[in-house]
């Protein structure tokens, strides 16, 4: 069998060494260093101290790293002008004991609830969690497994990982690995040997070491949103028989083939290896640890059912998020509900975020990107959200799950509820191919609404509903300090001239009637059944004059008022792309099958090359 013990040797993952080193020539040179010690040696590599050979003095350097000691030693020769610089340099050696006292991860948690009315609601909560109070869960990163797309998504998700929890372990955090039925592949691995001392909790949870299918009888009454019944291979088929043979011919079985972690995580002898949910307890338990990330594959068996999973670790009272940018689910696009894979893994964050546990995402840790998979080619629709008026924050989200999920990647940017010209996840703006509106009369700050001009003014498309035509105008007034406006929106975006609404809201007013005025073959209202006139819930918006080069697919009238106006509508914007502006948006539009047509049309024809 192989083991960590015969392959240490040739894996710098696993090196073994004394924390030793050496000053030549007045560089700190590392001579054999254990992973402990690495960060240390990275911050001090750069000093350099021009020793002349007078004397000699071996220092002997005690520090703390959470609650274990080490010693360091230093070789060094000095003169007496020297002396200074030295202590100087074990002053900072002292200093690290203390550095992880002040540090903590500032995290955005994202949940979602349902409402009495039955809609499903989307929520942030910021949160700071003290490093040394945190510990970061790598769940099933195998070397290998019987799903080769699933072995390249892996291969894909180690590098960013691995560096999630370089950064962790740099702060303080403790770092735990989970590659379950392969702990004893690292039986003389330092980390499996240190997590196999730490005293066993008297107060462990009732079931900590079994599998947990569901959180509660809640979550499964719901039931998962994808079908993974198949086992979730998503292998071309031809591929997949020679996949197996490969792995066969090298000895491994192939329903089964990991041994152990996938080499690109590194593990440090300061970190714990367990599958085991009793160890993991206890280790969480001993470092006295409340918040958990959990990262790793795979989310809708694996990430969620461990004993060290989601469900056992919220159940029992952890505050644990999933890292929703570093994991991957089994999922066949074959089996309902029939979507794209990566699509799949979104319902069941979604699934996660409001029956299990919230998620955050990577680069609230590592700043840049959410990590994005190279295959998934998926176009990118950010959906912005800041009104209170039409309730878009949850139809829309319906709306996107029901009929985009199949061929987009969809993600949210909302304002947040206390400070309503604050919109979480605004940088998701950066990469969206396109944009959909709908706000309304909000000042974000200068640098969010300049992700708006930029997408724009890159000829990206963009899609407004209702309340769009006056997203960023205050009407005259002058936004706060650090936050703008954006009183042209409407015209240079969506060649539009909004100027107030009909006030027929109440039940005895007259409805609004709209209409087709495009020629049947539209392709925007393609799939619609309108004859004739249709009453709509949503009060007629004035818009008219509509400025050259609209092109109106929809009219709307009330009663006998005139002037008719312009509903829905396309126009080429300021920055040369395509937009789409309707003036309906009420929640019962979305329940009206011509609407949700039009829409989805209008989504398609946005994004169309």
């Amino acid at each position: 069998m192989v083991s960590y013990a015969s392959t240490q040797k040739m894996s710098l993952n696993y090196r073994v060494g004394s924390p030793e080193t050496e000053l030549s020539d007045g560089n700190i040179e590392s001579r054999s260093c254990s992973n402990t010690s690495t960060n240390h040696h990275a911050r001090t590599r750069g000093m350099r101290i021009q020793a002349l050979r007078i004397q000699a003095l071996r220092i002997t350097v005690p520090f703390s790293r959470t609650k274990r000691s080490h010693t360091m030693q230093f070789s060094v020769r000095v003169n007496a002008h020297m002396i200074g610089t030295c202590l100087a340099a074990i002053g900072f050696a002292f200093s690290m004991s203390n550095t992880y006292a002040d540090s903590q991860f500032d995290v955005n948690k994202r949940t979602r609830w349902k409402d009495d009315d039955g809609w499903v609601r989307i929520e942030w909560q910021a949160a700071q969690w003290p490093a040394t109070k945190t510990a970061v869960i790598v769940c099933d990163m195998w070397d290998s497994h019987h799903c080769l797309n699933a072995v390249r998504r892996v291969k894909q998700l180690a590098p960013r990982i691995d560096e999630l929890l370089r950064v962790a372990r740099q702060q303080g955090a403790t770092i735990i690995h989970a590659p379950s039925s392969c702990v004893d592949f690292y039986a003389s691995h330092p980390a499996r040997q240190k997590a196999l001392t730490v005293p066993r909790s008297s107060q462990l949870p009732d079931a900590i070491e079994t599998w947990c299918h569901w959180k509660d009888d809640r979550e499964q009454s719901i039931g998962y949103p994808i079908d993974a019944s198949d086992g979730g291979e998503d292998d071309d088929p031809e591929e997949h028989q020679r996949w197996h043979e490969q792995l066969a011919a090298i000895g491994r079985n192939p329903k089964a083939p990991w041994i152990r972690q996938i080499e690109t995580i590194s593990i440090h002898d300061s970190d714990f290896i367990t599958d085991d949910g009793a160890e993991t307890w206890s280790i969480l338990e001993h470092n006295d640890i409340n918040h958990v990330m959990l990262v790793g594959v795979h989310t809708n068996m694996c990430v969620l059912g461990r004993p060290f999973g989601l469900r056992q670790l919220s159940r029992h009272g952890k505050d644990v998020v999933l890292v929703r940018d570093l994991t991957d689910t089994m999922y066949n696009p074959a089996m309902p509900p029939y979507i794209n894979h990566f699509s799949g893994t979104d319902l069941i964050v979604e699934h996660i975020e409001q029956h299990v546990c919230p998620t955050i995402s990577s680069e609230q840790v590592l700043g840049g990107k959410p990590l994005r998979f190279r295959l998934d080619r998926r176009p990118h629709i950010v959906i912005m959200i800041g009104e209170q008026e039409y309730l878009t924050r949850v139809t829309l989200p319906e709306f996107a799950r029901q009929q985009l999920y199949a061929d987009y990647r969809v993600s949210y940017v909302f304002a947040d509820a206390e400070n309503p010209n604050y919109f979480h996840d605004s940088d998701q703006i950066a990469d969206a191919d396109l944009l959909i509106v709908s706000v309304r009369r909000r000042t974000p700050p200068v640098a969010q609404l300049k992700l708006v001009r930029d997408h724009i003014d890159a000829g990206k498309p963009v899609l407004g509903l209702r309340t769009a035509s006056h997203a960023f105008s205050l009407r005259n007034n002058s936004p706060p300090s650090g936050h703008t406006s954006w009183e042209s929106f409407d015209g240079e975006v969506f060649g539009g001239n909004y100027q107030g609404h009909h006030g027929n809201k109440e039940k005895d007013d007259e409805r609004t009637l709209v209409w087709r005025s495009s020629p049947p073959d539209a392709p925007l209202l393609a799939g619609t059944n309108l004859q004739g006139e249709a009453p709509t819930t949503s009060w007629l918006y004035k818009t008219s004059p509509l400025r050259p080069g609209t092109n109106v697919l929809m009219m709307g009238r009330v009663g006998q008022r005139q002037p008719h106006e312009p509903v829905s509508w396309t126009y080429v914007h300021q920055g040369g792309g395509r937009s789409f502006y309707t003036s309906l948006g009420h929640p019962d539009d979305f329940q009206n099958t011509d609407f949700i047509a039009m829409l989805k049309n209008a989504v398609d024809w946005c994004v169309a090359p």
